[in-house]
């Protein structure tokens, strides 16, 4: 890792993840769509995709083990590998059975994909400059997957005006892009991303298998430690209830003030891909939200905006203002992640970053499950707008969380060395323990 330098890793990381985003971009227009075209009724479709939901769930925090004890590049490239299959087979698919397939690996997929490549590009980035701030790059990569998911939808759109081509229909054209790029996608990887792996050889791979789970429980010990990691995780369960209001419930509001499905769905096309515009457009603020407030209060500070988002989305007539306020929400959104990303990523050392990221984003699968109950049984026996209003002040009620990390950061006491057990390998191969990094915050130039 140490051959690149800071500008390197940079630029291999932004070209790695817009290539990640570009596929699903291309997906998210015709998905739901070219199920339906293939013979699937919406509870059928609905039951395929619990499929990849369950497989994250279970696979989410042993895989992030896997990938910290064998290496991020083999297990990246495996999930890519399998993200080819799955588009293949999508391609193809025509029976429940074989979209339950394609959805059950993508779940593996997303469980492998979760984590490694930007735990590579913060290890990669520390060791060509151990001074360097890698939380530009972590809000870059948020414009640069908005900018990628909302081309794909546009390109998407464009592949499906033109229409059938012999036997492939409209719908399945921008499956087949996606499948040429996913390919690209694979090789750039192979290319692009260089590592100095803790282990090689068929040894190697079972060895990393069997120390997976100890770096699962010395990842999940560090939570016990240190308030402020435990703390940061926590605010993915508020984000993962809230955030059914504006992936479920929105469609349902905007449709309540335009006065029908079908109008609503036709506002929603172009509106999710701007909705995706302004994420990428919130991850440019990040930098200067860093230097105006620091990195904890910044955060704090969006997930109070994101709550009064929701709540004009709720509250707001018209199609306009609900569309002013779904706009605003992904464009804090952008701007939150980031931050969010960056505090985590202080808190946690190589040997077990994946690991940490997978536990942070696993917090909000079930979190999102009760949200999706709660939530939408609410919306039936009272309206729509009461739950979003509920959902509103969940989001908000998150700030509070990035309390601790902001008054480490105006400690700026030095991290101190925590009893994580066996000594584990070092990305570079030297041995040494885990740390609970408290380490100053305020200073985060995303």
């Amino acid at each position: 890792m140490s051959a690149l330098s800071v500008r390197q890793v940079h630029r291999r990381y932004l070209t790695l993840y817009a290539l990640r985003w570009l596929p699903g971009g291309l997906l998210i227009p015709v998905m739901i769509l070219l199920m339906q075209e293939r013979g699937l009724s919406l509870s059928q479709i609905g039951l395929v995709a619990t499929a990849q939901g369950l497989i994250v769930l279970a696979l989410e925090l042993p895989t992030g083990g896997l990938a910290d004890a064998l290496g991020r590049k083999p297990v990246l490239a495996v999930a890519w590998l399998i993200c080819l299959a799955s588009l293949i087979l999508f391609a193809v698919a025509d029976s429940f059975w074989l979209f339950a397939l394609v959805w059950a690996l993508q779940g593996v997929y997303r469980a492998l994909d979760s984590g490694p490549l930007e735990s590579w590009y913060v290890d990669a980035t520390l060791a060509a400059d151990p001074e360097a701030g890698y939380e530009r790059g972590l809000g870059h990569a948020g414009t640069v997957s908005g900018l990628a998911i909302g081309a794909g939808a546009l390109l998407s759109g464009g592949l499906v005006a033109l229409g059938p081509v012999g036997p492939v229909s409209a719908l399945t054209l921008p499956v087949l892009v996606a499948v040429f790029l996913q390919a690209i996608s694979v090789v750039a990887l192979l290319v692009l991303l260089v590592e100095q792996r803790p282990a090689k050889g068929p040894g190697a791979l079972r060895a990393s298998v069997a120390e997976a789970p100890r770096m699962v429980g010395q990842a999940v010990g560090l939570l016990r430690r240190s308030r402020v990691l435990l703390a940061l995780v926590a605010v993915e369960l508020f984000w993962g209830f809230g955030m059914v209001t504006f992936e479920s419930l929105l469609p349902i509001r905007l449709s309540e003030v335009v006065g029908g499905a079908e109008r609503a769905a036709a506002l929603l096309g172009p509106a999710g891909s701007a909705a995706w515009l302004a994420n990428a457009a919130g991850a440019a603020l990040t930098p200067f939200l860093l230097r105006r407030l620091g990195a904890a209060p910044a955060a704090a500070l969006m997930r109070i905006l994101q709550g009064v988002t929701v709540a004009g989305m709720g509250l707001l007539a018209g199609p306009v203002g609900v569309l002013v306020a779904y706009l605003a929400c992904y464009t804090v959104h952008g701007a939150s992640n980031p931050l969010h990303m960056g505090l985590l990523h202080r808190q946690v050392d190589g040997p077990y970053r994946t690991s940490v990221i997978s536990l942070n984003s696993m917090m909000a699968q079930p979190a999102g499950a009760l949200g999706a109950v709660v939530l939408t049984a609410l919306a039936d026996r009272t309206s729509v707008s009461l739950a979003m209003l509920v959902g509103a002040v969940m989001l908000a009620l998150a700030a509070p969380l990035y309390l601790p990390a902001w008054r480490a950061g105006r400690a700026g006491a030095p991290a101190p060395v925590v009893d994580a057990g066996p000594v584990g390998l070092m990305p570079e191969g030297r041995p040494e323990r885990a740390t609970d990094r408290t380490a100053e915050a305020t200073n985060l130039m995303t």
